[in-house]
């Protein structure tokens, strides 16, 4: 452990000498809690653009061919009269799922709480490359730069669903979204997955290599453990689908035909043979899958970490929940073929993904389970954060239950590319992660910002959220399992499906509602930063390491030596002690047990 007192000597010696400016310190900043927050307000900002879209293809949808002023003023040609063009609607289905998974819940969620929590938590002063991280972030930022200039490209922005499937995405003149806008995807993304797998290398190297003195793996809070595999899930699978755009960037520009084969525009038969799509969906399923829990995990170790700390008791099954995290991880990439039971793959394979995407139930039940044995007869301090991690448990509960549906290849026939799947993926994806890091961000932002949200306006968000959430996903399960196909802009062709016309409205004004009171999360977000009440250091009385450093933040973490760690991360109400917490870095006294978790 030598090594590190070495740095801490130097780090000091520089922190004294050198006065950082405005821009090595905010901008090109190197140390991990300033660029956690440079994830998470280009995250916010991402996910306020990812929102808006999905309120204005909402209202297409509840009042198809009404003219509105709103798609006027934001959509300018797209919308002339008012009336939003069907081209737009699937461009803005598009980027709104691009941003929301991508930007928003990949790089938002993992890339901001990674940054703050893996040095913080295991006792280090930075990452194992503060360079590498501060290129990652920016990476990101550039990435997410070409995202929004596509859609100001004249023939719009790509157009071809989030999974861009070819052929589509693959021949530029197929519509108006094949074109510049879809090349401009392609080089968003490949420059994201890029900023993804620096980002993850250096989550895995400093994990691994910087852990303090008696921090080992079984001592580890679960978010550090939940990190630290979706960085590895996310370095197994990110190349695959970086893969798949080089192929579809070949196949767009230089003639080749991985993904192309019979095609024919207008009579005409085009030069492309011997490809295939369904190479491309196994490419992009292959991430897209694992994807899923890139998403979730972080936000599952952030509720673990939440529900122990707010119920005063340690988190029940610690090792059964680092156990199902693993599962997770290998399971979840050996299951993407169930996006794939109607592209017409061998039923044989259809039943061996069916068999693998039901085991995938198990180690998800386990986790359920122990979030709620841990708050069974806890005292439960009833804060936003808690809230939201309460709410992260029901949503992935009632999501969770619709995808044994969806994994079986015999029922999915029947709901797929429906509403049913929709619902599934927002609830059990979609809002269980945005839960989650509303739960870290109402949790962790005295640590981030040196002062306290507002409780009360933390209530209202979390309590009109939670209904709006269930107003908007709950009746789409019953519109999808009535046949309704999503990604049209308007049904009203469709006579079968006017009785379900009022139910999308109805599902539009909760989505209103819903993104409206985001105002109010983003009003105390901000103004809390300035006006907030200071925070103590240890505000939550809770256990981990990073509530042992000062409110005052250096570069460093810790102004003396790095605490060394004696105990596991979660004793909470410990007989012998005086507090109902006793940190990892106090000794046990005499005769004192480490708990067997």
């Amino acid at each position: 452990m030598s090594a590190h007192a070495d740095t801490h000597d130097h780090e000091a010696h520089e922190e004294h000498h050198h006065k950082e400016t405005f821009i090595t310190k905010y901008i090109f900043s190197i140390d991990h809690k300033m660029i956690a927050k440079q994830y998470l307000i280009t995250g916010t900002i991402m996910g306020v653009i990812g929102v808006i879209m999905s309120l204005m293809f909402r209202m297409q949808i509840a009042w198809p061919e009404e003219p509105n002023v709103l798609f006027e003023a934001l959509l300018g040609k797209w919308a002339p009269g008012g009336v939003m063009d069907a081209d737009i609607y699937l461009a803005l289905v598009t980027i709104h799922g691009t941003i929301m998974v991508f930007f928003v819940l990949t790089a938002g969620l993992s890339g901001t709480f990674s940054n703050l929590l893996i040095p913080l938590q295991i006792g280090a002063r930075d990452m194992a490359s503060g360079f590498l991280n501060m290129v990652s972030y920016w990476l990101f930022f550039l990435s997410s730069v070409i995202m929004l200039i596509s859609l100001f490209v004249e023939a719009g922005p790509a157009a071809a669903g989030w999974t861009i499937y070819p052929p589509l995405s693959a021949l530029p003149l197929a519509s108006g979204g094949s074109g510049m806008g879809m090349t401009l995807w392609l080089v968003s993304m490949a420059i994201f997955i890029a900023s993804s797998l620096l980002g993850s290398l250096n989550y895995v190297v400093t994990v691994i290599n910087l852990r303090t003195k008696g921090m080992s793996m079984t001592r580890l809070p679960l978010t550090i453990w939940a990190f630290f595999v979706t960085a590895i899930i996310g370095i197994v699978s990110f190349p695959v689908l970086l893969s798949a755009a080089l192929l579809l960037i070949m196949d767009r520009s230089f003639g080749t035909s991985f993904f192309l084969s019979d095609i024919f525009i207008q009579g005409e038969v085009l030069h492309y043979q011997g490809g295939s799509p369904v190479l491309f969906e196994h490419l992009f399923w292959f991430l897209g899958h694992p994807e899923v829990y890139i998403v979730i995990l972080p936000a599952m170790g952030l509720v673990s970490e939440i529900m122990a700390t707010n119920s005063r008791k340690p988190i029940f099954g610690y090792r059964a929940m680092i156990t199902s995290i693993l599962a997770i991880a290998f399971l979840s990439t050996i299951v993407w073929g169930h996006h794939m039971f109607i592209s017409g793959m061998n039923p044989f394979l259809g039943s061996v993904f069916t068999f693998t995407t039901l085991l995938i139930a198990i180690p998800s039940a386990v986790k359920a389970f122990n979030w709620i044995t841990t708050i069974w007869k806890g005292n439960i301090q009833m804060n936003p954060a808690m809230l939201f991690s309460i709410g992260f448990v029901s949503t992935f509960i009632t999501g969770g239950l619709t995808g044994i549906i969806l994994g079986d290849s015999a029922l999915d026939i029947n709901v797929h590319d429906t509403y049913f799947v929709i619902a599934h993926f927002h609830l059990v994806m979609g809002i269980s992660a945005l839960y989650g890091m509303f739960a870290g961000i109402y949790h962790w932002y005295p640590k981030m910002f040196g002062r306290m949200l507002n409780k009360n306006l933390g209530y209202i968000h979390f309590w009109i959220t939670a209904i709006c959430a269930y107003g908007v996903f709950f009746p789409m399960h019953f519109i999808g399992m009535a046949g309704l196909p999503r990604r049209y802009y308007t049904n009203s062709n469709f006579p079968l499906f006017d009785d379900l016309a009022n139910t999308n409205v109805i599902i539009t004004v909760f989505a209103l509602i819903g993104g409206a009171v985001q105002l109010i999360y983003l009003y105390n977000f901000f103004s809390s930063m300035f006006f907030g009440k200071k925070a103590e250091k240890n505000p939550w009385r809770s256990t981990t390491l990073e509530w042992t450093t000062e409110v005052k933040h250096i570069h460093g973490n810790w102004e003396g030596d790095i605490p060394h760690v004696y105990r596991w991360s979660y004793d909470y109400s410990k007989p012998g002690h005086d507090d109902d917490f006793v940190m990892q870095n106090v000794p046990l006294k005499e005769g004192e047990e480490e708990l067997q978790h």
